[in-house]
């Protein structure tokens, strides 16, 4: 959202797909997992009484207009990017299949994941541990708006501590709201690090990266 209250903000979009870009050109290969809240929040209208299934649905189909217009931003560039979506909606988009998307890291490409999981009832986080897993990502990084995991709110507690570092354990035995426990138990089973960082400050991204001490990382093992 950027600026904005609802929808996209082009000039977020264009930074972002800056910064993803330098981080292609510097040889990592990146791969990205949208979300669609700045658009519509199925779990929003279920508690209004919208059938679940059916606001599940719409937020996914938002995941993939957030896809493709960071698709666009990052090939007016000059880069080279694949929207893969976990619904079946290859008019606009390619389908996810895993090998496909390996193979298109492998040859420079962004890959851009939408549509969540293609299921109801599992979140944009879970999502992102799930696709991290299956392509053996070297990192999972959630961009939030947040500079990193703290021991309470820090808009409500403004003496609120982060921590530079946890395990996945801590995170659910003090049921610290990383991610739901869906995508944290995937991310500790299989040995997923976890870097918590703010994606609304220009250059945390390429910090990170470059060893910069940005943001919490959580580890399996602590």
């Amino acid at each position: 959202m950027g600026r904005f209250e609802y929808g996209i903000d082009p000039q977020m979009l264009e930074r972002l797909a800056d910064e993803i870009l330098a981080l292609r050109e510097s040889g990592i290969e990146v791969a990205l997992v949208i979300g669609g809240g700045n658009i519509f929040r199925g779990a929003g209208l279920s508690e209004a009484g919208m059938d679940r299934v059916t606001g599940d649905h719409m937020g996914m189909l938002a995941t993939v207009m957030n896809a493709l217009a960071l698709q666009d931003a990052i090939e007016r560039r000059g880069g080279f990017c694949r929207v893969m979506s976990a619904l079946e909606i290859n008019k606009v988009c390619e389908d996810y299949i895993r090998r496909r998307a390996i193979r298109h890291l492998e040859k420079g490409r962004v890959v851009i994941f939408a549509a969540g999981t293609g299921n109801p009832f599992f979140t944009t986080d879970s999502a992102a541990s799930l696709r991290a897993i299956e392509i053996g990502a070297d990192v999972m990084i959630k961009a939030t708006k947040v500079d990193g995991v703290y021991d309470a709110d820090p808009v409500t507690h403004p003496g609120a501590s982060r921590y530079d570092r946890l395990s996945y354990d801590q995170v659910l035995e003090q049921r610290l709201g990383v991610m739901d426990a869906t995508a944290i138990v995937l991310c500790r089973d299989y040995g997923m690090p976890l870097q918590v960082m703010d994606i609304n400050k220009p250059g945390n991204l390429a910090g990170l990266i470059a060893g910069e001490p940005v943001g919490t990382i959580i580890f399996p093992e602590g």
